[in-house]
Formats: C-alpha cells, sequence, structure tokens
C-alpha cells in the first residue's frame, strides 16, 4: 500500500473527510494544495478498495505533466502513469492494465472510453482538475456521467479555485460532475488564513493621452449612430450602451431569424448593423486597453485586405468617423506612439530587475499582437530574458506546442527566462516555485480568469500583483465587474453548500443492452458529440483513420456527415466534389446526411441554384442518398438503425478497409495532369486524349498546348514555365 510523503495540513484533513464521504466540489485559493487533497483521497481510497485505480484528469498536456511529478514526489506509489494524445492508444491500453494511477488529459479518456479500452469500473476515485471546465460540452461532463454509471465504488472530487460568479454555473458545475457537497475555503478563513502568503495588489491608474481621446472620440460617434440605427429597426431590442455579450447575443438571435428562412430587409440590415457595431467595439477595447500598433493592424485589415470585404467591413469603410479615426490611428503608428501603459510596464520590468536581479515576473495580456510586441520590448532592458508563453492555435505565425510549452516552464523555473509574456495559457493551474511579481496589462471582467492570474505568485513564498488601468476606459469597468463577480462567487458557494439538494441519483450498474453493433469512426470525428451518443446508445465504437468517410457500418455502407453550413462551405471551397467522388468510388452504398434545421439556402451567399445543382449531383450523378437530420442526437440514432440493417441478418463482421481502393492507371494518369497550373479534371482528359500520354504533354511546347481547347496562350505559358524550371533546394 502506498505511503505519503508530506504532512497534510488541518485544512486539507478537513477537506478530505468530506471528499471520502461523498462526491466533492473543492474550491481553493490558488498555492493552498488542492493537488494534495486529492493525492491523499486516492490513497485513502486505495486502503478501502484494494487492487482499485485512480484517475487524475487535467485540462492540459504541461498541467498533467506538473501532476505527474508531484504525485511521484508527493508518494511511493510506483505505478503512476502519464497519458497524453502522444502515447499510441494501443499503448495506452497495455499502461491502464498495469498503472495504480493515471494521470491524463480528459480527450485522451475520452477516445479510450469510446474504444472499450479502458474500463471504470475499477477506478475508485476520479479526480477532476480545474473543474469549473465542467459545463456544457467539455469533455469533463460525458466522462464524469459514464464514471458515474459504470464505477462499482464511485468517489468522484472537483478541484477548483475559481467555480463561477454565479449560482446557475456552480450548480451546473456540481451537477455534472455529481458533488454532493461544496467545500470552499477563502483567504480570510482561519484555518487557511495561517497558510496563506504575505500578497501585495498595487493598482498603476494612468490616463488616456489626449491624440488617444481624439481617435475614440470618433469611434465613440459611430458607434452611437450605429446602435441608434439597430434600435429603429425594431428587430432586436438593444440598450442604448451594450456591452459585447448583450451584442453577441443580438448577433446570433438575427442569425437564427435569417436561418430560419426571414427574407425581411430590416433583419438583413440589422444583422449588417451589429457586425459593424461589434468591430467599433473591438477597436475602442484595443486603442484603450492595448495601444496604437494594436489597434492600426485590426483597423488596416477591415480597411486594406480584400478578404475581408463583407458588407458590414464595406459599410464601416465608407463611415466618416470611423474612416477618420483609421487615419489618425495611421499617422500615430508612423510616429511609434506609444500607450502609455506600456511606457510605465517597461519602467515597472527596469525598477524590479534593478532591485531584485534574480526576480521572476509574469505579464498577462489577453492579446497576441500586443504580447509579442512586449516580448521584443522587454528583451531590450539589461538583464531581462523574456519569452512568450501562448497556446497552440496558430494566429500570424504564433503558437506553441504543448512540449514547447513545458520546456519554457522548465527554463523559466531554472531562470533561463526570468519574464514570462502569457495570454491565458499561462493563466490555469501552472505551479511555477517561485513568481516575485504577476503584471496585469489589462483587468479582465472574469472573476475565474482574474483568481487564476493571481494564483500565480504568492504560492511559497510572498508576492506582488500590479494591475495597469487606463483610467476612465474599460480598463476601470472590468476591474469591477471581476471585484464584484467575486464577491457574489464566495457569497453564492455558501448560499448553495447550505441549499444544495441536488437529488441524489442511485449508482447505475445495470448497463445499456448491447445491439452488437460496430460503427467506425474517423479519428478526426472522434470528440464530436455524435460519437459520445452512438456510445450512449450502446453501438460499440471503434476509432480509426477513415480515408474515404466519417463513418463505417459496413464494407459496402460509408457515411460522409455534414452539418448544414458545413455543407455549404464545402461547397465554396470545392472540396466536396472530392469527398462525394472518393464516396462513391470506395463503398457500394455510399450516404450523405445533412444534419441541422438551418435553411440550405440562406447561410451563404451564394445562389440557391448552385445548391440545387450540388444536391441534384449528388444524387443522380453520383447515385448517392441524402439524409436529413434534426440534430446531432437524431444523426446518431439513424446511424445505429443503419448499422442493426447492415450487421445484424447475418451476423458478419466488419472487415475494415481504411485504404482507398487502388486506382487505376487511368485515373492516376488524369490525377498528374489536373495538378498542372489551371487545369481541371475536363481538361486533364481532353490534354490526353488530345496528345496521348504525360511524357508527349511535358515535351510539348507552348504553341501546341494553346492549341487545345480550354487552355489558351497565358496558361500554355504557365504550364511551359512550370515543366521547365530547374527545382531549387
Amino acid at each position: 500500500m502506498p505511503t505519503i510523503k508530506f504532512k497534510p495540513r488541518l485544512y486539507q484533513e478537513t477537506i478530505l473527510y468530506s471528499c471520502l464521504k461523498d462526491n466533492t466540489l473543492v474550491v481553493l485559493p490558488t498555492g493552498m494544495g488542492k493537488t494534495k487533497i486529492a493525492i491523499l483521497a486516492i490513497i485513502k481510497r486505495f486502503e478501502n478498495y484494494k487492487n482499485s485505480k485512480a484517475l487524475f484528469l487535467t485540462p492540459t498536456k504541461p498541467l498533467a505533466n506538473q501532476i505527474y511529478n508531484e504525485i511521484k514526489e508527493s508518494t511511493d506509489e510506483k505505478y503512476v502513469t502519464l497519458f497524453t494524445g502522444a502515447v499510441p492508444p494501443s499503448k495506452r491500453k497495455e499502461l491502464w492494465k498495469n498503472s495504480s494511477i493515471i494521470v491524463s488529459t480528459p480527450q485522451c479518456i475520452e477516445n479510450d472510453l469510446l474504444n472499450k479500452s479502458i474500463d471504470f469500473k475499477e477506478v475508485s476515485t476520479l479526480i477532476i482538475d480545474e473543474a469549473h471546465r465542467a459545463v456544457q460540452d467539455y469533455s469533463y461532463t460525458w466522462i464524469a456521467k459514464e464514471y458515474h454509471k459504470k464505477s462499482k465504488f464511485e468517489r468522484l472530487i472537483g478541484l477548483t479555485a475559481s467555480p463561477g460568479s454565479d449560482k446557475e454555473k456552480i450548480l451546473e458545475v456540481c451537477k455534472n460532475i455529481h458533488s454532493k457537497k461544496i467545500e470552499a475555503r477563502t483567504e480570510e478563513d482561519p484555518d487557511v488564513k495561517e497558510y496563506i502568503q504575505e500578497l501585495i495588489i498595487e493598482k498603476e491608474m494612468v490616463d488616456l493621452p489626449e491624440e488617444f481621446k481624439k481617435i475614440k472620440k470618433l469611434m465613440v460617434a459611430s458607434l452611437t449612430e450605429k446602435i441608434a440605427e439597430i434600435r429603429k429597426q425594431g428587430i432586436i431590442k438593444l440598450s442604448r450602451q451594450p456591452i459585447k455579450k448583450e451584442l453577441l447575443g443580438a448577433q446570433a438571435s438575427l442569425q437564427g431569424e435569417i436561418a430560419r428562412g426571414s427574407k425581411d430587409y430590416n433583419t438583413f440590415r440589422s444583422i449588417s448593423l451589429v457586425a459593424e457595431t461589434i468591430k467599433i467595439n473591438h477597436a475602442i477595447d484595443m486603442l484603450e486597453t492595448q495601444g496604437i500598433n494594436s489597434l492600426h493592424k485590426y483597423l488596416k485589415t477591415i480597411f486594406e485586405d480584400p478578404k475581408t470585404k463583407t458588407k458590414a467591413v464595406i459599410n464601416l469603410t465608407n463611415d466618416l468617423n470611423f474612416k477618420s479615426a483609421y487615419i489618425l490611428t495611421k499617422e500615430l503608428a508612423l510616429k511609434k506612439v506609444k500607450h502609455p501603459k506600456q511606457k510605465r510596464l517597461l519602467e515597472i520590468v527596469k525598477e524590479s530587475i534593478k532591485k531584485d536581479p534574480a526576480v521572476k515576473i509574469i505579464i498577462f495580456n489577453s492579446y497576441r499582437d500586443s504580447v509579442k510586441e512586449l516580448e521584443g520590448e522587454l528583451n531590450k532592458i539589461e538583464n531581462i530574458n523574456a519569452k512568450l508563453f501562448v497556446g497552440q492555435a496558430k494566429k500570424d505565425g504564433i503558437k506553441l506546442n504543448q512540449k514547447e510549452q513545458i520546456s519554457i516552464i522548465k527554463d523559466f523555473e531554472n531562470s533561463i527566462y526570468n519574464c514570462l509574456i502569457s495570454t491565458s495559457i499561462g493563466e490555469e493551474g501552472l505551479d511555477l516555485p517561485k513568481v516575485d511579481l504577476v503584471i496585469f496589462y489589462e483587468p479582465v471582467p472574469s472573476a475565474i480568469r482574474s483568481i487564476q492570474r493571481r494564483g500565480r505568485t504568492a504560492r511559497h513564498d510572498k508576492g506582488k500583483i500590479i494591475l495597469l488601468i487606463t483610467k476612465n476606459t474599460r480598463d476601470e469597468i472590468n476591474f469591477w465587474v471581476s471585484h464584484h463577480k467575486e464577491k457574489r462567487m464566495y457569497s453564492a458557494l455558501q448560499e448553495i453548500n447550505k441549499k444544495l439538494t441536488l437529488e441524489k441519483q442511485p449508482t447505475l450498474k445495470t448497463f445499456i443492452e448491447e445491439t452488437g453493433s460496430i460503427v467506425y469512426v474517423d479519428s478526426r470525428e472522434a470528440n464530436s458529440g455524435i460519437t459520445k451518443k452512438l456510445h450512449d446508445l450502446g453501438i460499440n465504437i471503434k476509432i480509426k483513420a477513415l480515408a474515404t468517410s466519417d463513418f463505417m457500418v459496413s464494407e459496402r455502407v460509408g457515411i460522409e456527415r455534414k452539418t448544414v453550413k458545413d455543407f455549404v462551405d464545402s461547397l465554396i471551397d470545392k472540396r466536396i466534389f472530392s469527398q462525394i467522388k472518393s464516396l462513391r468510388e470506395n463503398f457500394e452504398k455510399p450516404i450523405v446526411i445533412v444534419e441541422g434545421t438551418e435553411d440550405i439556402y440562406s447561410m451563404r451567399k451564394i445562389h440557391p441554384n448552385a445548391i440545387r445543382g450540388m444536391l441534384s449531383t449528388i444524387a443522380i450523378s453520383f447515385g448517392i442518398p441524402i439524409i436529413y437530420t434534426k440534430n446531432q442526437q437524431d444523426t446518431a440514432e439513424l446511424i445505429k438503425v443503419i448499422s442493426l440493417r447492415e450487421q445484424k441478418p447475418n451476423s458478419k463482421e466488419i472487415g475494415l478497409r481504411l485504404e482507398r481502393k487502388p486506382i487505376t492507371t487511368k485515373e492516376q494518369q488524369e490525377f498528374i495532369i489536373e495538378s498542372l497550373p489551371g487545369i481541371g479534371p475536363k481538361t486533364a482528359k481532353t490534354l490526353l486524349i488530345k496528345i496521348k500520354s504525360i511524357k508527349k504533354i511535358a515535351n510539348s511546347k507552348k504553341e501546341e498546348l494553346e492549341k487545345i481547347e480550354g487552355i489558351g496562350g497565358k496558361r500554355a505559358e504557365e504550364i511551359e514555365r512550370i515543366i521547365n524550371e530547374i527545382y531549387e533546394d
């Protein structure tokens, strides 16, 4: 039996008692040892349920790596295993069998459950880290549901520093992770207070420069006009000074009207106006909280990028006030005028490194454009080695994969870097041993994010927070919004814990009757809601890389599933043609499912006849039936029925064919010629019919090529250039 290598604090033992009695949501300030409570619970449960397993879920690979190391350091348990997407599913299946404690990202466990390569029956403790994420369709919700159904000895513990600021959100988290009790502490609670490190919080107020105010005045005038016109249209209700959330809600409502088939001019005009308003609102936010460079880059995209020329953008570029604001912004950008927050930030960092050469600093900024600029400016400061810390999503060439994130964290711990400039990726959960100073480049209107940011310092030693706030701007509003939300969060936690009457559901030990049918799911669909719904319907899921379909229910039936929006998008970018052709070539009975209740003819600015033409091509030219479903549940039910029909009569196993059928010589020849510039399927066939072979086409002169129907002089010249140009490495 493993033993604990640390001495628990009194409040940890008190909270542990609740966790052992029932499923519990633990809410503790960051740095107060939530992970240690979870480790204590795991070991205690092992005492009662010998040979059982524990599963510790956390949202990201860097967090999983950190928790894995903490468990190894805190216990003498030998069989602790780290699961991430880098570990192949077959290897994870073997590791699961031989492990006592598994630390994983939820996506890995979700896939393994669907593939039936792991079993929750033997898991005595499930820990959900950063439990505030257990809302809506996030993986935690479904995994907790599966665990609740299948575990022989259920115990589920959620960990968070901030579950949300309103009762509905907290109740949703509790419901989704089946919590029957909340154990919450604040820095002021007597049993916690003695362990809280000294934390100094300072607000640094700066004034918005006069030249910034001129730009803002023009933008506000433009914004006011748009809002007045929206209100005049009378299609939606909008306050005189709407916040971003209200505008996004209005946009969704109007898009819903159009999707339901509304052709009313006022609706279309209103949706364009709301889109314009959202863009102006964002521009003001950039001006007030970030500065001229970020604003200039954003406005330049609106005014000069031809790819963004929607009706809303065209209207904005013709708006005199907005256009004037852009001209002034461009002038300030050329003069390299900086936001006063940037100047003050650099001064603070210079003062800090001068006072303490060993200082470690984290700067939080929500915008990637800004953090990239700050990295360059900070690295000009003597003895500062600053490093960008961003997420995996690529924007303007800036991204870090999880392996790179882990490496940067280690380098920061080892003082190779002494300053991190981070977007929201650094807010959650990372336990950095010594951070002396955390700087908010802008306050955020979220209690969760504010608490997470603050928690990066004063974990093991005293720390300092500095909030940079521009007076009389959104910075001030966001600061107070977050402050009041945090106060509401703690009062809501107390109220809910007193009145928590979530219905105690009996553990479901009867499983859904096995249908015996199998559905192969393409790995790109693994995390879709449909896959989980198929699993819930009792279908045996096998996740594989399918080359030619989204779902395969038999050797002869392959299914391509598209939402209404995706169907129309794939028509515009032409990928639908290759997908349909591939489906027809590889399955005797291919099926296309179009999912959703939206009006297919009003999704994009495309003529209805183009959509009708594509539908008739799929149905008649390719002979593929198109079936419409209402939603994911409806799609899952349909796939279940098709799989039963295909597999039940003869009880045959599916012979999985992952590769495409071998293509013919003729198809290969056409494929090669189609890769030449400006050559489509029809012209490729014409070239091959007229000139006979690929070799002869390659040796043809420009004069010969331009005589072929569909080529012409310019295209012939480009083909000749591509064929004859020397390849350079």
